[in-house]
């Protein structure tokens, strides 16, 4: 019987723990990111061929 009261004291710290709410901070900021750089894909990668052509062009100059 103290044994179930003990597991039922240790879920309860575990519950109130507030470390796991940096992790779950993280997957956000993380989700948010991903969702961003899908709805602006074409953008990005037209911004990044432009800045690589423009590196190119003026390093063929050097």
């Amino acid at each position: 019987m103290w044994k179930l009261q003990w597991i039922k004291q240790r879920i309860k710290a575990v519950l109130k723990e507030e470390k796991g709410i940096g992790v779950v901070e993280v997957i956000l900021i993380l989700v948010v990111l991903i969702g961003l750089v899908i709805i602006f894909k074409s953008q990005l990668t037209s911004l990044v061929q432009t800045i690589f052509q423009k590196i190119t062009s003026e390093s063929a100059g050097i």
